[in-house]
């Protein structure tokens, strides 16, 4: 199985996070993402929005670190991570949408503007990053875990750019039961942490 990955982008760390909690191996190609080569034609190829993580598992390809970690989960994790009652699917896809939109214009896009220097609008970044830090922490201070009273892939989901909010110059300390969340996060069997960190 092939990754195609960049190891600063959170959405490719999710993937490998993942994969090593439940003991896929993968094959890592590096992508330059700095010199365009995710717009070129090979990996056009294989997606057409010229973006990364994509995935190779055989014929199948697929691209999009939400939809890579409901295959693997569904495929590989044997219902540990992807539960088979239909209400506690929609409990985890609620957090994966969480993931690509409230998680990604908040703490993601601080950290893109301030690690990478991307021009895009600091303050509202920011205010939404709060925003949804607060909506998260308040969540987790009547639950354990995301979704499903249990480890699932919501929570391999929204952890990555939650872990690395303060390259974004989003502090976290105010927010207890997300810390404490990230604690038991990373005390899970084969938890890897992002380069860097």
């Amino acid at each position: 199985m092939k990754l195609y990955d960049l190891d600063v982008s959170g959405n490719c760390y999710k993937v490998r996070l993942f994969a090593s909690f439940i003991d896929i191996p993968l094959t890592i190609v590096p992508v330059d993402f700095l010199q365009g080569e995710h717009k070129e034609e090979a990996l056009l190829q294989l997606n057409p929005w010229g973006e990364i993580p994509i995935l190779e598992d055989g014929d199948i390809v697929l691209r999009d670190s939400q939809a890579i970690l409901v295959y693997l989960a569904n495929k590989y994790g044997g219902g540990a991570w992807w539960p088979s009652e239909a209400h506690l699917q929609a409990d985890v896809m609620q957090w994966l949408s969480v993931a690509s939109n409230e998680i990604k214009h908040g703490p993601g896009a601080a950290r893109l503007i301030k690690k990478f220097g991307v021009d895009i609008d600091k303050t509202q970044a920011l205010e939404r990053a709060h925003k949804t830090l607060a909506l998260i922490d308040n969540h987790l201070g009547k639950y354990n875990w995301l979704a499903a009273n249990r480890p699932t892939i919501a929570d391999c989901a929204v952890y990555p750019y939650i872990s690395v909010a303060y390259e974004g110059n989003v502090i976290i300390d105010k927010y207890s039961n997300i810390k404490t969340w990230m604690e038991r996060f990373q005390e899970l069997p084969g938890y890897i942490s992002m380069p860097g960190n």
